[in-house]
């Protein structure tokens, strides 16, 4: 049975992570879309992120007053991110296919100029950018099925990192 404290702290602060990635993305919505193509925005995501899942295991560790095995504060960490993907994943499924459908569209053609862009700088042939530009017309990737897709490897992602971050916040008694 999960700890209280571990569950509570990993749903609010999974809340946490889901609604500032809900908020990133309809800010970037709103403003321009072709942020979705800034690296920096990536980045930015990534920072808050990290940054509420360090909070969180640190107000969890000192919670349960330094007591903090592998097992929980990976099971802490892992509880907060899927939450706070399926937050995100919820939001983007209603924002891209069902108030703005026609922003995939306008999406995946800016995600097409953006490539040839970079491929271009870095000298790609043009047989190699057509048949790029070619698959990326073919896919969908703000339908449901692939949001969905994606956030089974966001949760892959999010456990790799949760092994790593419970390896630091564990407790360093010997007695585990």
């Amino acid at each position: 049975m999960i700890n209280e404290v571990i569950k509570k702290n990993g749903v609010t602060y999974g809340v946490m992570i889901g609604i500032a990635s809900a908020l990133v993305t309809a800010t970037i919505y709103a403003i321009d879309l072709n942020l979705f193509t800034a690296w920096w925005m990536g980045i930015l995501g990534i920072v808050i992120s990290l940054t509420i899942s360090i909070i969180l295991l640190s107000k969890t560790k000192k919670d349960l007053n330094g007591v903090f095995p592998f097992k929980d504060a990976f099971t802490t960490y892992f509880i907060a991110a899927v939450i706070g993907i399926l937050i995100s994943t919820t939001f983007n499924i209603v924002l891209f296919n069902v108030i703005d459908p026609g922003a995939k569209d306008t999406l995946s053609e800016i995600m097409i100029k953006y490539t040839i862009g970079m491929m271009q700088k870095f000298g790609t042939p043009a047989s190699a950018i057509n048949e790029a530009v070619a698959k990326m017309k073919e896919s969908n990737p703000y339908s449901t099925f692939e949001l969905l897709k994606g956030s089974v490897f966001a949760m892959v992602i999010s456990a790799i990192f949760g092994l790593i971050f419970a390896a630091f916040f564990k407790s360093k008694s010997t007695q585990e």
